[in-house]
This record gives C-alpha cells, structure tokens and sequence, in this order.
C-alpha cells in the first residue's frame, strides 16, 4: 500500500510538474495530476483545519467544529479530485483552492464560484 501511495504521488509531481505550458496535452496532463493528487491527500484536510482551527479559536473548537469542517474539505477536495479526474477532456482550473493541500498548508480550504479555463 505504501509503495502504490508513493508511485501515485511520484507520478502526480511528474504529471503536474509541467502543468503551466501552454499546449493542451500539457494542460490535460496537469488536470489529470491534480485530480489524482486531490483525489490521494483530500484526508490530509481533517488534520490541516483542526490545526488551523485550533490556533485561531482553541482547543475546544478545533477538536469540535475543526473536525467537522476538515471532514467537509475532505470531501470537497476529494470530490473536486475525482471530478478534475472525469473531465479531464477539459482543461479547467480547479474548484478548491489552493490547487494542492501542500501548497499554503496555513491557509483554509476555499472553493472558486465559477470554472476559469487554465
């Protein structure tokens, strides 16, 4: 199990490395990486907001309300991996920002309102 987690998050920076050229098999390859490592990491969000939670309001309600809201990220970021997986075809930006949960892991989870072409 560890070694396919590895392969698949390898395989991800590979795949998402290039994902700001211009050409569109470069975009579709840079859609397809983020879906799958949204898909992969959206569980890393329950640790990521309580942790953001837990410095903003305390102990009590990151343990409380952080979990909560870190189980709904997780399903949105998950969702929006598996959904960028299905339409790949088309290359748009994704729905949760920020792009990867390693990019700003100080930051709280958001959604874009409208889909924006990359």
């Amino acid at each position: 199990m560890k070694l396919i987690l590895k392969t698949t998050l390898i395989l991800t920076l590979l795949i998402s490395y290039n994902a700001s050229a211009s050409s569109y098999p470069a975009r579709l390859g840079g859609k397809i990486g983020n879906g799958i490592a949204n898909s992969v990491t959206g569980i890393a969000e329950i640790p990521k907001t309580i942790m953001i939670a837990n410095r903003k309001e305390g102990v009590a309600y990151a343990a409380t309300a952080g979990l909560v809201t870190g189980l709904v990220h997780m399903m949105g970021r998950t969702l929006s991996g598996a959904y960028d997986l299905a339409t790949f075809i088309i290359p748009t930006k994704p729905i949760v920002t920020p792009d990867y949960i390693w990019q700003d892991f100080d930051t709280e989870t958001s959604y874009r309102s409208t889909w924006q072409f990359r």
